[in-house]
């Protein structure tokens, strides 16, 4: 059973163009802050700058989502789940665009003793959200698939914030040459990637809802 009918097929395409943007965004992601922890910094820039692109992109396609179903009065009554949702995935991209530009604002310098693990957090952060993608994607054509799919996110969700705590208590309890200011810094970096995953998790609790409610 799928959500919208033939005649909101143009409604559709935006939708997976819009879907394809938090999908490239968070890939992105990923091949941004490997470039960092390598010190490649004219790549992580480059990177930074395709991050904005997609931003701007998924911005122009969520507006246009929304003005089609209040025009068009595609799903009455679940128009206001399906508006929230977006929004909710807008605020993935968003989040990754926001964590990539705190970094490079910044700088902050990175343990060679922390590279590794927190490369680690930051795919499993991305692997998070990137498998709220088929999910959120089968809401519109099959939703009576979409909370098997969801078990990968909570999984993913699961795994970075045992990560980023692990991380932290590394920080604070093991590295004793870096001052007290370094730590926090690194500490807000974490945060900030580990809030990826969270609003994926946010994103999942809602799409489980939105589904049970369409089936019935």
């Amino acid at each position: 059973m799928a959500v919208f009918k033939r005649t909101t097929k143009n409604l559709i395409i935006r939708i997976d163009e819009f879907i394809d943007n938090i999908d490239l965004g968070l890939l992105v992601f990923r091949e941004a802050m490997k470039a960092y922890l390598e010190k490649d910094f004219d790549s992580f820039e480059r990177h930074l700058k395709k991050v904005d692109i997609l931003e701007n992109s998924a911005d122009r396609l969520q507006r246009e989502i929304e003005n089609d179903m209040i025009t068009h009065s595609v799903l009455p009554q679940h128009r206001d789940e399906v508006v929230k949702l977006i929004d909710v995935l807008d605020e993935i991209v968003d989040s990754v665009k926001s964590s990539l530009n705190e970094i490079d604002i910044e700088r902050p310098e990175i343990p060679v003793s922390l590279s590794k693990n927190l490369l680690s957090l930051a795919e499993t952060s991305s692997n998070t959200a990137e498998e709220l993608v088929p999910a959120a994607r089968a809401y519109f054509r099959a939703p009576y698939s979409v909370r098997e799919k969801l078990l990968r996110v909570y999984y993913f969700e699961s795994e970075t914030d045992k990560m980023a705590l692990g991380i932290k208590k590394t920080i604070f309890r093991e590295l004793n040459d870096i001052d007290l200011a370094h730590k926090n810094q690194l500490r807000y970096m974490i945060n900030h990637i580990e809030n990826i995953s969270d609003l994926a998790q946010k994103a999942a609790d809602m799409l489980s809802g939105m589904a049970i409610k369409i089936l019935i």
